[in-house]
Protein backbone atom coordinates (compact mmCIF):
# COMPACT_ATOMS: atom_id res chain seq x y z
CA UNK A 1 0.00 0.00 0.00
CA UNK A 2 3.06 2.40 0.82
CA UNK A 3 4.83 1.76 -2.40
CA UNK A 4 1.09 2.29 -4.11
CA UNK A 5 0.82 5.68 -2.11
CA UNK A 6 4.64 6.67 -3.02
CA UNK A 7 4.01 5.69 -6.76
CA UNK A 8 0.40 7.61 -7.11
CA UNK A 9 2.72 10.15 -5.62
CA UNK A 10 5.25 10.55 -8.15
CA UNK A 11 3.15 10.06 -10.83
CA UNK A 12 1.45 13.17 -9.55
CA UNK A 13 4.80 15.18 -9.49
CA UNK A 14 5.66 14.46 -13.00
CA UNK A 15 2.15 15.54 -13.62
CA UNK A 16 2.45 18.96 -11.19
CA UNK A 17 5.93 19.81 -12.83
CA UNK A 18 4.10 19.73 -16.43
CA UNK A 19 1.16 21.65 -15.57
CA UNK A 20 2.94 24.36 -13.51
CA UNK A 21 4.92 25.22 -16.05
CA UNK A 22 4.17 28.43 -17.11
CA UNK A 23 3.73 27.69 -20.82
CA UNK A 24 0.92 25.06 -19.74
CA UNK A 25 -2.55 26.70 -19.70
CA UNK A 26 -3.53 28.02 -17.13
CA UNK A 27 -6.83 25.94 -16.10
CA UNK A 28 -4.47 22.68 -16.50
CA UNK A 29 -2.33 24.02 -13.75
CA UNK A 30 -5.43 24.98 -11.47
CA UNK A 31 -6.89 21.57 -11.84
CA UNK A 32 -3.14 19.69 -11.06
CA UNK A 33 -3.36 22.25 -8.12
CA UNK A 34 -6.97 21.37 -7.12
CA UNK A 35 -5.53 17.91 -7.21
CA UNK A 36 -1.97 18.79 -5.45
CA UNK A 37 -4.13 20.54 -2.54
CA UNK A 38 -6.81 17.80 -2.10
CA UNK A 39 -5.75 16.68 0.86
CA UNK A 40 -4.45 19.57 2.36
CA UNK A 41 -0.70 19.83 3.19
CA UNK A 42 -0.48 16.46 5.18
CA UNK A 43 3.80 16.22 4.81
CA UNK A 44 6.26 18.86 6.73
CA UNK A 45 9.67 18.87 8.54
CA UNK A 46 11.24 21.41 10.88
CA UNK A 47 13.71 23.79 9.29
CA UNK A 48 16.22 24.22 12.66
CA UNK A 49 18.45 26.87 13.28
CA UNK A 50 17.56 29.51 15.84
CA UNK A 51 18.34 29.59 19.35
CA UNK A 52 14.81 31.13 20.15
CA UNK A 53 11.61 32.33 19.28
CA UNK A 54 11.12 33.01 15.64
CA UNK A 55 9.05 36.21 14.92
CA UNK A 56 9.14 36.79 10.97
CA UNK A 57 10.07 35.29 7.65
CA UNK A 58 10.48 36.91 4.70
CA UNK A 59 10.77 35.42 0.98
CA UNK A 60 12.86 36.93 -1.75
CA UNK A 61 10.64 37.70 -4.98
CA UNK A 62 12.38 34.97 -7.10
CA UNK A 63 11.40 32.60 -4.28
CA UNK A 64 15.08 31.41 -3.54
CA UNK A 65 16.15 32.57 -0.63
CA UNK A 66 14.30 32.45 3.36
CA UNK A 67 15.04 34.91 5.69
CA UNK A 68 14.01 34.44 9.26
CA UNK A 69 15.04 36.58 12.65
CA UNK A 70 13.14 36.24 15.89
CA UNK A 71 14.94 36.79 19.54
CA UNK A 72 18.17 35.39 19.05
CA UNK A 73 20.96 37.77 17.77
CA UNK A 74 20.80 36.15 14.08
CA UNK A 75 19.21 36.37 10.40
CA UNK A 76 19.24 33.24 8.63
CA UNK A 77 19.26 32.38 5.09
CA UNK A 78 18.09 29.54 3.78
CA UNK A 79 18.40 28.56 0.02
CA UNK A 80 15.39 26.98 -1.81
CA UNK A 81 17.68 26.47 -4.66
CA UNK A 82 19.90 23.27 -2.35
CA UNK A 83 19.28 19.80 -2.87
CA UNK A 84 18.01 19.96 0.23
CA UNK A 85 17.18 22.31 2.65
CA UNK A 86 18.38 21.23 6.14
CA UNK A 87 19.86 24.17 7.98
CA UNK A 88 20.84 27.58 6.99
CA UNK A 89 23.23 28.84 4.40
CA UNK A 90 24.25 31.60 6.49
CA UNK A 91 24.03 33.60 9.19
CA UNK A 92 24.11 37.25 9.57
CA UNK A 93 24.74 39.41 12.64
CA UNK A 94 23.79 42.67 13.95
CA UNK A 95 20.11 43.14 16.04
CA UNK A 96 20.87 43.33 19.53
CA UNK A 97 17.18 42.57 20.53
CA UNK A 98 14.09 40.83 19.21
CA UNK A 99 13.73 41.13 15.47
CA UNK A 100 9.82 41.33 14.14
CA UNK A 101 10.08 42.41 10.68
CA UNK A 102 12.04 41.80 7.87
CA UNK A 103 12.11 42.56 3.91
CA UNK A 104 13.77 42.35 0.72
CA UNK A 105 14.45 45.18 -2.05
CA UNK A 106 12.80 44.85 -5.18
CA UNK A 107 15.58 42.72 -6.90
CA UNK A 108 16.50 41.07 -3.79
CA UNK A 109 19.78 43.00 -3.26
CA UNK A 110 18.92 44.13 0.17
CA UNK A 111 17.47 42.70 3.02
CA UNK A 112 16.36 45.14 5.85
CA UNK A 113 15.74 43.87 9.62
CA UNK A 114 13.92 45.57 12.20
CA UNK A 115 13.82 44.88 15.88
CA UNK A 116 12.43 46.28 19.42
CA UNK A 117 15.49 48.06 20.07
CA UNK A 118 14.49 50.53 17.12
CA UNK A 119 17.36 49.98 15.23
CA UNK A 120 17.51 48.65 11.68
CA UNK A 121 19.66 46.96 9.40
CA UNK A 122 20.39 46.68 5.94
CA UNK A 123 22.29 43.51 4.59
CA UNK A 124 23.74 43.66 1.28
CA UNK A 125 22.86 40.65 -0.83
CA UNK A 126 24.71 41.52 -4.00
CA UNK A 127 26.97 39.55 -3.78
CA UNK A 128 25.77 36.56 -2.17
CA UNK A 129 24.74 33.79 -4.12
CA UNK A 130 28.02 34.27 -5.70
CA UNK A 131 29.74 34.03 -2.26
CA UNK A 132 27.90 31.08 -1.06
CA UNK A 133 28.32 29.02 -4.39
CA UNK A 134 32.30 29.45 -4.50
CA UNK A 135 32.55 28.51 -0.58
CA UNK A 136 33.45 31.82 -0.02
CA UNK A 137 31.92 33.39 3.38
CA UNK A 138 30.31 36.76 2.48
CA UNK A 139 30.23 39.25 5.24
CA UNK A 140 27.90 38.46 8.26
CA UNK A 141 27.57 42.28 9.63
CA UNK A 142 25.21 44.42 8.37
CA UNK A 143 26.23 47.26 5.13
CA UNK A 144 24.55 49.91 7.37
CA UNK A 145 22.44 50.64 9.98
CA UNK A 146 19.34 53.45 10.83
CA UNK A 147 18.76 55.10 14.10
CA UNK A 148 16.04 57.21 12.97
CA UNK A 149 13.08 55.58 15.22
CA UNK A 150 12.58 55.74 19.38
CA UNK A 151 10.79 52.59 19.58
CA UNK A 152 10.31 49.36 18.31
CA UNK A 153 9.95 48.56 14.38
CA UNK A 154 7.02 47.28 13.78
CA UNK A 155 7.05 46.91 9.93
CA UNK A 156 9.83 47.49 7.00
CA UNK A 157 8.16 47.66 3.53
CA UNK A 158 10.33 48.00 0.51
CA UNK A 159 9.55 49.83 -2.66
CA UNK A 160 8.56 46.99 -5.11
CA UNK A 161 10.48 48.73 -7.94
CA UNK A 162 13.24 50.28 -6.47
CA UNK A 163 15.89 49.02 -4.20
CA UNK A 164 17.37 52.11 -2.60
CA UNK A 165 13.69 53.21 -1.12
CA UNK A 166 11.88 51.65 1.83
CA UNK A 167 9.60 52.43 4.31
CA UNK A 168 9.28 51.99 8.12
CA UNK A 169 7.04 52.04 11.35
CA UNK A 170 7.29 52.62 14.52
CA UNK A 171 5.66 52.45 18.11
CA UNK A 172 6.92 56.08 18.42
CA UNK A 173 3.86 57.01 15.93
CA UNK A 174 6.47 57.92 13.12
CA UNK A 175 6.16 56.27 9.29
CA UNK A 176 10.24 57.11 7.65
CA UNK A 177 10.34 57.16 4.00
CA UNK A 178 14.26 56.17 3.33
CA UNK A 179 16.18 57.00 0.07
CA UNK A 180 19.05 55.68 -0.06
CA UNK A 181 19.64 57.87 -3.80
CA UNK A 182 22.65 60.44 -3.48
CA UNK A 183 20.19 62.88 -4.72
CA UNK A 184 17.54 62.37 -2.63
CA UNK A 185 15.78 65.94 -2.32
CA UNK A 186 13.57 65.51 1.11
CA UNK A 187 14.63 66.38 4.57
CA UNK A 188 14.56 64.04 7.14
CA UNK A 189 11.14 65.99 8.72
CA UNK A 190 9.91 65.99 4.65
CA UNK A 191 10.86 61.59 4.88
CA UNK A 192 8.17 61.46 8.48
CA UNK A 193 4.56 61.19 8.99
CA UNK A 194 3.88 61.64 12.59
CA UNK A 195 0.83 60.71 14.49
CA UNK A 196 0.01 59.98 18.18
CA UNK A 197 -0.74 56.58 17.99
CA UNK A 198 1.74 53.90 17.28
CA UNK A 199 1.95 52.17 13.97
CA UNK A 200 1.75 48.58 13.58
CA UNK A 201 2.18 48.18 9.83
CA UNK A 202 3.26 49.60 6.74
CA UNK A 203 2.94 48.49 3.43
CA UNK A 204 3.73 49.58 -0.09
CA UNK A 205 0.94 48.50 -2.69
CA UNK A 206 2.79 46.00 -4.72
CA UNK A 207 2.22 47.44 -8.50
CA UNK A 208 1.03 51.01 -7.73
CA UNK A 209 4.37 52.52 -5.72
CA UNK A 210 2.69 56.11 -4.87
CA UNK A 211 0.02 54.46 -2.89
CA UNK A 212 0.90 52.54 0.62
CA UNK A 213 -1.61 51.43 3.19
CA UNK A 214 -0.60 52.07 7.17
CA UNK A 215 -2.18 50.40 10.26
CA UNK A 216 -2.08 51.54 14.19
CA UNK A 217 -2.85 50.47 17.73
CA UNK A 218 -5.88 52.22 18.05
CA UNK A 219 -7.58 50.10 14.86
CA UNK A 220 -7.49 52.78 12.65
CA UNK A 221 -6.08 51.61 8.93
CA UNK A 222 -5.95 54.42 5.76
CA UNK A 223 -4.56 53.98 2.10
CA UNK A 224 -1.92 56.66 1.45
CA UNK A 225 -0.54 58.64 -1.22
CA UNK A 226 3.41 59.23 -0.93
CA UNK A 227 2.74 62.17 -2.76
CA UNK A 228 0.48 63.90 0.10
CA UNK A 229 2.32 62.42 2.59
CA UNK A 230 5.54 63.50 2.05
CA UNK A 231 7.44 66.49 1.00
CA UNK A 232 6.97 69.85 1.94
CA UNK A 233 4.39 70.93 3.89
CA UNK A 234 2.68 72.46 1.22
CA UNK A 235 2.25 69.58 -0.98
CA UNK A 236 1.04 67.88 2.07
CA UNK A 237 -2.43 67.18 2.46
CA UNK A 238 -4.86 65.10 4.92
CA UNK A 239 -1.62 62.85 6.00
CA UNK A 240 -1.56 61.61 2.73
CA UNK A 241 -4.89 59.63 3.49
CA UNK A 242 -6.80 59.23 0.18
CA UNK A 243 -9.44 56.17 1.99
CA UNK A 244 -9.79 55.07 5.52
CA UNK A 245 -11.12 51.45 5.85
CA UNK A 246 -14.09 50.79 8.88
CA UNK A 247 -12.59 48.93 11.09
CA UNK A 248 -15.11 49.35 13.78
CA UNK A 249 -17.36 46.69 14.66
CA UNK A 250 -21.24 45.89 15.78
CA UNK A 251 -22.45 42.69 16.92
CA UNK A 252 -25.97 41.34 17.71
CA UNK A 253 -27.07 41.60 21.06
CA UNK A 254 -24.42 44.32 22.71
CA UNK A 255 -25.11 47.79 22.89
CA UNK A 256 -21.92 49.09 22.54
CA UNK A 257 -19.33 48.96 19.57
CA UNK A 258 -15.56 48.08 19.19
CA UNK A 259 -12.63 48.50 17.27
CA UNK A 260 -10.00 46.10 17.30
CA UNK A 261 -5.96 46.84 17.64
CA UNK A 262 -4.91 45.77 13.92
CA UNK A 263 -1.61 44.20 14.37
CA UNK A 264 -0.84 43.82 10.89
CA UNK A 265 -2.11 44.15 7.17
CA UNK A 266 -0.80 42.40 4.04
CA UNK A 267 -2.01 42.85 -0.10
CA UNK A 268 -1.92 40.29 -2.04
CA UNK A 269 0.28 40.17 -4.81
CA UNK A 270 -1.79 42.52 -7.61
CA UNK A 271 -2.63 44.84 -4.98
CA UNK A 272 -6.46 44.35 -5.26
CA UNK A 273 -7.41 43.10 -1.86
CA UNK A 274 -5.59 43.40 2.01
CA UNK A 275 -6.14 41.53 4.65
CA UNK A 276 -6.17 42.79 8.61
CA UNK A 277 -4.83 40.90 11.60
CA UNK A 278 -6.70 42.28 14.34
CA UNK A 279 -6.63 41.23 18.17
CA UNK A 280 -9.36 39.58 19.55
CA UNK A 281 -11.09 39.41 16.25
CA UNK A 282 -11.13 37.61 13.32
CA UNK A 283 -8.47 37.75 10.06
CA UNK A 284 -10.63 40.24 7.80
CA UNK A 285 -10.69 40.60 4.10
CA UNK A 286 -10.87 44.49 2.10
CA UNK A 287 -10.99 44.92 -1.55
CA UNK A 288 -8.54 48.07 -2.31
CA UNK A 289 -11.43 50.50 -3.26
CA UNK A 290 -14.39 49.86 -0.87
CA UNK A 291 -13.63 51.05 2.75
CA UNK A 292 -16.10 48.15 3.77
CA UNK A 293 -14.97 44.28 4.86
CA UNK A 294 -16.05 41.12 1.87
CA UNK A 295 -15.23 38.52 3.89
CA UNK A 296 -13.72 37.54 7.43
CA UNK A 297 -12.07 34.59 8.00
CA UNK A 298 -12.54 31.74 10.93
CA UNK A 299 -12.63 28.16 11.90
CA UNK A 300 -15.97 27.54 13.49
CA UNK A 301 -16.30 24.51 10.58
CA UNK A 302 -13.74 21.55 10.59
CA UNK A 303 -11.94 21.42 6.76
CA UNK A 304 -15.25 18.79 5.92
CA UNK A 305 -18.22 21.49 6.70
CA UNK A 306 -18.60 19.96 10.02
CA UNK A 307 -18.51 22.27 13.13
CA UNK A 308 -15.49 22.43 15.42
CA UNK A 309 -16.82 19.66 18.33
CA UNK A 310 -17.31 21.18 21.57
CA UNK A 311 -14.48 21.39 23.49
CA UNK A 312 -11.94 21.54 20.69
CA UNK A 313 -9.81 24.96 20.73
CA UNK A 314 -9.96 26.48 17.12
CA UNK A 315 -8.78 29.32 15.27
CA UNK A 316 -8.31 32.65 17.77
CA UNK A 317 -5.83 35.46 18.02
CA UNK A 318 -5.34 36.65 21.91
CA UNK A 319 -1.75 37.46 22.13
CA UNK A 320 1.67 38.12 20.27
CA UNK A 321 1.99 39.57 16.51
CA UNK A 322 0.86 38.00 13.93
CA UNK A 323 1.18 37.55 10.17
CA UNK A 324 -0.65 36.18 7.57
CA UNK A 325 0.05 35.94 3.71
CA UNK A 326 -1.84 35.34 0.10
CA UNK A 327 -0.89 32.87 -2.22
CA UNK A 328 -1.50 30.38 -4.80
CA UNK A 329 1.00 27.69 -4.14
CA UNK A 330 2.67 27.65 -7.39
CA UNK A 331 0.02 29.57 -9.86
CA UNK A 332 0.29 33.34 -9.99
CA UNK A 333 -3.10 34.19 -8.64
CA UNK A 334 -3.32 34.21 -4.89
CA UNK A 335 -6.91 32.42 -4.34
CA UNK A 336 -5.89 31.56 -0.77
CA UNK A 337 -4.93 33.30 2.74
CA UNK A 338 -3.30 31.65 5.20
CA UNK A 339 -2.35 32.67 9.01
CA UNK A 340 -0.99 31.19 12.59
CA UNK A 341 -3.23 31.06 15.73
CA UNK A 342 -3.49 31.01 19.14
CA UNK A 343 -4.45 27.24 19.29
CA UNK A 344 -1.17 25.99 17.87
CA UNK A 345 -2.15 25.39 14.37
CA UNK A 346 -2.19 27.69 10.86
CA UNK A 347 -5.21 28.01 8.57
CA UNK A 348 -5.60 27.90 5.24
CA UNK A 349 -8.89 29.71 3.76
CA UNK A 350 -9.65 29.24 -0.24
CA UNK A 351 -10.95 32.54 -0.96
CA UNK A 352 -14.06 32.59 -3.19
CA UNK A 353 -14.40 36.34 -5.93
CA UNK A 354 -14.70 38.89 -5.08
CA UNK A 355 -18.10 39.28 -7.27
CA UNK A 356 -19.21 36.37 -5.19
CA UNK A 357 -18.04 37.96 -1.66
CA UNK A 358 -19.67 41.29 -2.67
CA UNK A 359 -23.10 39.21 -3.80
CA UNK A 360 -22.97 38.05 -0.53
CA UNK A 361 -22.46 40.73 2.04
CA UNK A 362 -25.45 42.17 3.39
CA UNK A 363 -26.44 45.63 4.29
CA UNK A 364 -28.42 46.33 7.20
CA UNK A 365 -29.87 49.76 8.16
CA UNK A 366 -29.01 50.33 11.78
CA UNK A 367 -33.03 50.51 12.67
CA UNK A 368 -33.37 46.92 11.97
CA UNK A 369 -30.34 45.53 12.96
CA UNK A 370 -31.49 45.68 17.18
CA UNK A 371 -34.20 43.71 15.68
CA UNK A 372 -31.85 41.47 13.58
CA UNK A 373 -32.96 37.14 14.46
CA UNK A 374 -29.13 35.99 13.96
CA UNK A 375 -27.82 36.99 17.28
CA UNK A 376 -24.33 37.38 17.53
CA UNK A 377 -23.76 38.30 13.94
CA UNK A 378 -21.17 40.97 13.71
CA UNK A 379 -21.27 44.17 11.14
CA UNK A 380 -18.67 46.79 10.43
CA UNK A 381 -20.49 50.93 10.82
CA UNK A 382 -19.06 53.68 10.80
CA UNK A 383 -20.98 55.27 13.72
CA UNK A 384 -24.30 53.80 15.95
CA UNK A 385 -26.81 55.48 13.36
CA UNK A 386 -24.89 54.04 10.01
CA UNK A 387 -25.63 50.81 8.25
CA UNK A 388 -24.09 47.22 9.26
CA UNK A 389 -22.14 46.22 6.02
CA UNK A 390 -22.01 41.86 7.52
CA UNK A 391 -19.12 40.64 5.37
CA UNK A 392 -19.41 36.70 4.05
CA UNK A 393 -17.95 34.78 7.28
CA UNK A 394 -15.77 32.05 5.77
CA UNK A 395 -15.86 29.58 8.40
CA UNK A 396 -15.00 26.09 6.46
CA UNK A 397 -10.91 26.45 6.26
CA UNK A 398 -9.25 24.51 3.55
CA UNK A 399 -6.86 22.77 5.83
CA UNK A 400 -5.99 23.54 8.98
CA UNK A 401 -1.76 22.31 9.80
CA UNK A 402 -0.48 21.32 12.99
CA UNK A 403 3.56 20.47 14.27
CA UNK A 404 3.76 22.91 16.14
CA UNK A 405 3.72 22.77 20.20
CA UNK A 406 2.70 26.26 21.04
CA UNK A 407 1.02 29.82 19.56
CA UNK A 408 2.01 30.38 15.54
CA UNK A 409 2.69 33.85 14.66
CA UNK A 410 3.74 33.50 11.08
CA UNK A 411 1.97 31.52 8.04
CA UNK A 412 4.11 32.29 5.02
CA UNK A 413 2.97 31.03 1.52
CA UNK A 414 5.60 30.45 -0.55
CA UNK A 415 5.24 32.63 -3.86
CA UNK A 416 6.12 30.03 -6.87
CA UNK A 417 6.17 26.26 -4.55
CA UNK A 418 3.19 24.78 -3.08
CA UNK A 419 4.44 24.88 0.59
CA UNK A 420 3.50 26.62 3.61
CA UNK A 421 5.99 28.26 6.06
CA UNK A 422 5.27 28.64 9.51
CA UNK A 423 7.32 29.81 13.12
CA UNK A 424 6.17 30.83 16.20
CA UNK A 425 7.06 30.54 19.82
CA UNK A 426 9.33 27.74 19.32
CA UNK A 427 13.02 27.66 18.11
CA UNK A 428 12.28 25.87 14.64
CA UNK A 429 9.80 26.79 11.47
CA UNK A 430 8.10 24.18 9.68
CA UNK A 431 7.88 23.83 6.25
CA UNK A 432 4.54 22.62 4.86
CA UNK A 433 3.82 20.26 1.86
CA UNK A 434 0.87 18.33 -0.11
CA UNK A 435 3.55 15.85 -0.99
CA UNK A 436 6.07 13.99 0.69
CA UNK A 437 8.86 14.21 -2.46
CA UNK A 438 10.02 18.09 -3.19
CA UNK A 439 12.59 19.34 -4.79
CA UNK A 440 14.37 21.49 -1.90
CA UNK A 441 13.78 18.72 0.69
CA UNK A 442 14.28 15.30 1.41
CA UNK A 443 10.98 13.04 1.97
CA UNK A 444 9.35 14.70 4.53
CA UNK A 445 7.04 12.49 7.09
CA UNK A 446 2.96 13.32 7.33
CA UNK A 447 3.15 15.75 10.09
CA UNK A 448 2.18 15.06 13.68
CA UNK A 449 -2.04 15.34 14.31
CA UNK A 450 -1.99 15.86 17.83
CA UNK A 451 -2.52 19.09 19.24
CA UNK A 452 -1.02 20.00 22.83
CA UNK A 453 -3.44 21.24 25.41
CA UNK A 454 -3.00 24.07 27.63
CA UNK A 455 -2.65 23.18 31.28
CA UNK A 456 -5.20 24.90 33.26
CA UNK A 457 -2.83 26.01 35.56
CA UNK A 458 1.20 26.69 36.54
CA UNK A 459 2.81 26.66 39.95
CA UNK A 460 5.64 28.29 38.26
CA UNK A 461 3.28 31.28 36.53
CA UNK A 462 4.56 34.26 38.68
CA UNK A 463 8.35 33.41 38.27
CA UNK A 464 8.01 32.69 34.50
CA UNK A 465 5.84 36.23 34.18
CA UNK A 466 8.64 37.81 36.15
CA UNK A 467 11.13 36.22 34.36
CA UNK A 468 10.24 37.69 31.03
CA UNK A 469 9.74 41.05 32.39
CA UNK A 470 13.18 40.82 33.21
CA UNK A 471 12.80 40.92 37.04
CA UNK A 472 14.33 37.72 37.56
CA UNK A 473 17.67 36.97 35.73
CA UNK A 474 17.12 33.44 33.53
CA UNK A 475 21.13 33.18 32.67
CA UNK A 476 21.27 30.26 34.77
CA UNK A 477 17.94 28.98 33.22
CA UNK A 478 18.94 28.14 29.57
CA UNK A 479 17.32 25.21 28.08
CA UNK A 480 19.50 24.41 25.89
CA UNK A 481 17.66 22.87 22.80
CA UNK A 482 14.44 22.80 24.89
CA UNK A 483 11.33 25.14 24.17
CA UNK A 484 9.72 24.30 27.12
CA UNK A 485 10.44 27.70 29.06
CA UNK A 486 9.02 29.89 26.36
CA UNK A 487 5.84 27.47 26.08
CA UNK A 488 5.02 27.55 29.64
CA UNK A 489 5.31 31.23 29.47
CA UNK A 490 2.86 31.94 26.77
CA UNK A 491 0.63 29.01 28.38
CA UNK A 492 0.32 31.41 31.00
CA UNK A 493 -0.11 34.50 28.58
CA UNK A 494 -3.39 32.21 27.19
CA UNK A 495 -4.65 31.31 30.35
CA UNK A 496 -4.33 35.43 31.29
CA UNK A 497 -5.45 36.77 27.96
CA UNK A 498 -7.11 33.93 26.12
CA UNK A 499 -10.67 34.64 25.01
CA UNK A 500 -10.59 38.38 25.43
CA UNK A 501 -13.96 39.73 23.63
CA UNK A 502 -12.84 42.84 21.44
CA UNK A 503 -16.67 44.36 23.18
CA UNK A 504 -14.94 44.22 26.58
CA UNK A 505 -11.04 45.03 25.63
CA UNK A 506 -11.46 47.67 22.81
CA UNK A 507 -14.95 49.57 23.52
CA UNK A 508 -15.38 52.42 21.02
CA UNK A 509 -17.68 55.64 21.16
CA UNK A 510 -17.54 56.52 17.17
CA UNK A 511 -19.17 59.07 17.83
CA UNK A 512 -16.67 61.06 19.90
CA UNK A 513 -14.33 60.87 16.66
CA UNK A 514 -12.97 64.57 15.60
CA UNK A 515 -12.79 63.11 11.95
CA UNK A 516 -16.15 61.07 11.92
CA UNK A 517 -18.32 63.31 10.03
CA UNK A 518 -16.01 63.58 7.47
CA UNK A 519 -14.67 60.19 6.93
CA UNK A 520 -18.41 59.43 4.39
CA UNK A 521 -17.23 61.81 2.14
CA UNK A 522 -13.76 61.01 1.92
CA UNK A 523 -14.76 56.85 1.29
CA UNK A 524 -16.61 58.26 -1.53
CA UNK A 525 -13.64 60.16 -2.53
CA UNK A 526 -10.91 57.78 -2.03
CA UNK A 527 -12.54 54.99 -3.82
CA UNK A 528 -12.43 57.17 -6.76
CA UNK A 529 -9.08 57.79 -6.51
CA UNK A 530 -8.28 54.39 -5.94
CA UNK A 531 -10.70 52.88 -9.30
CA UNK A 532 -8.61 55.83 -11.41
CA UNK A 533 -4.96 54.53 -10.39
CA UNK A 534 -5.79 50.73 -10.43
CA UNK A 535 -6.90 51.74 -14.05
Amino acid sequence: MEGHTQGRVSLSLRKAGDSFNKSSPISSRRQTLDVLLADGLPYSKKLAGHASCVNTLAISSDGRWLASAGDDPYVQMWDFNQDELRRPSWKFMGPRSNVFTLAFSASGQYLYSGDTRSEIFQYDLSHFSASIANKRAPSDSPSSSYNQHDDCIRAISCHPQQDPIFLSASEDGRVILHDMRADNRYTQAQRTLQQISPFSCVQYHPTIPQLFATSDTRGVVCLRDMRMTFGPHSQRRNQGIVLKYVTTISRQGVASMARPETSSLVFDRDGRRLALTMLHHYPTLYSLNDPYPIAMFNGRHLPDGSPVPDGMRTWSNSCTMKHGSFGGFGLDRDDYFAHGSDDFRAYVWKIPTEAALLERRDVVNHHEWDCSPRSGEIGYAESYLSPRYVPVELSVPHTRLAGHDSIVNTALIHPDRPYLLTAGIERYIRLHSPTPVTPSTEPLSPTPQDVRAVPESDPNSRTLLLRAMGIIDDSASDDGEDDAQAIALFDQILRTEGGGDPFDVFPFNPDRESDSSDDEDMHTEGASVVDEMME
